[in-house]
C-alpha cells in the first residue's frame, strides 16, 4: 500500500468516477482501476460495488476510506514535524456571503499570528458551491449556515450561535417602548431579508409558525442594506446580532424576534479526518474566540449533544 493508491481512492470517492479521479490525479483510467485492484488484492478486500453507475462503495470500502483519510492527516502531520514544526503551505477556505463575514478577516489575522508560514486563501460562493468543494477535496474548510443537506462525509461545527432581533429606527422609540414586537411586525412597514439563504428562511419560517403578515416596503439581499434601511427611517426590520456592531446600526432600538428567542448558527464544514485537521481545528477555535459572548467553542458543542 502506498499514498498514491490512497490518494486515488480518494479521488474517485470525491469525484464519483473511475474517470474524473484519474484526470485528478494526473494518470490514465486505466492506472485508476490497477491502483484500486492492487489496494483491493493486498487487503483481500472489495471495496468498490461495480456494477453500479457510479461505482458505490462497499461496506469495507467505506472503512478502507476512513483509514485512507486518518493515514493521509498523519503523513502531512509527521513531514510537518520533521521540517521543524511548522505549518506551511496554503489553506484553502471558502465562505458563504453572510454577516458574520465580517469576524473572518480578524481570524485570519489571528491565524497568521498563530503560523506565519501559512497563507490563507478566501473564495466566497454559495452554500451548495462550498459544500460541493470541500467533498471534492478543492477547498480545505468553509464557513456555512446551518444545512440540512451537508452530506456524511462532512463535519459540520458550529463556532457561532446568535439570537435574532427586530430592529427600528430610533425615530420610532415610542412604538418600539411597548415591548411587543409581533405587534410591531404586523402594523410598522417592514424591510424583509429577500436572499435564498437558511436566515432568510428561518426567519419566514417563524413570522410564518407566529401568524404574522408584514407590511412589506422593502426587499433587501443583504444584511448590511436592511441596517441602512432602517437607520433612515424607512421601517423596522430582523437581523442576527452580529449585524448590531455594524456602524450604522448604532442607536438603533431592538427586541427579540420569535417566542421563544430564535437563534440561528453559522459553522464551519471540513471532511472527516480531513488532511489538516489540526490546522481547521485551530481556526474553528479563532472563530468562536472571535465572535465574543455568541461563540461556540468544539467542545462547548459536543456538551450540547450530551
Amino acid at each position: 500500500m502506498d499514498t498514491r493508491q490512497l490518494h486515488t481512492l480518494l479521488a474517485i470517492v470525491q469525484h464519483g468516477s473511475f474517470a474524473k479521479a484519474a484526470e485528478v490525479v494526473h494518470v490514465t483510467p486505466s492506472a485508476v482501476s490497477q491502483q484500486i485492484q492492487a489496494l483491493e488484492q493486498e487487503l483481500g478486500a472489495t471495496l468498490f460495488e461495480r456494477s453500479t453507475r457510479p461505482p458505490a462503495l462497499t461496506p469495507q470500502g467505506v472503512q478502507v476510506v476512513e483509514m485512507a483519510q486518518d493515514i493521509l492527516r498523519r503523513v502531512s502531520e509527521a513531514r510537518s514535524a520533521l521540517s521543524g514544526d511548522q505549518v506551511t503551505g496554503t489553506l484553502l477556505l471558502g465562505s458563504v456571503r453572510t454577516s458574520a463575514l465580517g469576524v473572518l478577516p480578524r481570524a485570519i489575522m489571528k491565524m497568521r499570528e498563530h503560523y506565519p508560514q501559512l497563507r490563507i486563501n478566501l473564495q466566497v460562493a454559495n452554500s451548495s458551491s462550498l459544500i460541493a468543494e470541500v467533498a471534492a477535496g478543492r477547498l480545505d474548510a468553509a464557513v456555512v449556515a446551518e444545512n440540512m443537506s451537508i452530506p456524511q462525509l462532512i463535519r459540520w461545527s458550529p463556532f457561532l450561535r446568535e439570537p435574532l432581533w427586530v430592529i427600528a429606527p430610533a425615530s420610532m422609540g415610542k412604538d418600539a417602548a411597548s415591548g411587543d414586537a409581533a405587534a410591531m411586525l404586523r402594523t410598522l412597514p417592514f424591510v424583509r431579508f429577500q436572499s435564498p439563504v437558511p436566515l432568510a428562511g428561518l426567519i419566514d419560517t417563524e413570522l410564518a409558525r407566529l401568524q404574522i403578515t408584514t407590511q412589506d416596503v422593502a426587499g433587501m439581499d443583504s444584511i448590511a442594506s436592511i441596517i441602512n434601511c432602517v437607520a433612515e427611517g424607512m421601517g423596522i426590520s430582523i437581523v442576527p446580532n452580529i449585524a448590531l456592531r455594524e456602524p450604522q446600526a448604532e442607536g438603533l432600538l431592538y427586541l427579540p424576534f420569535g417566542q421563544p428567542q430564535i437563534f440561528r448558527q453559522i459553522g464551519l464544514i471540513e471532511r472527516i479526518n480531513a488532511v489538516r485537521a489540526d490546522v481547521i481545528d485551530q481556526f474553528h477555535g479563532i472563530l468562536a474566540e472571535t465572535c465574543g459572548e455568541h461563540g461556540v467553542r468544539r467542545n462547548e458543542e459536543n456538551k450540547r449533544r450530551l
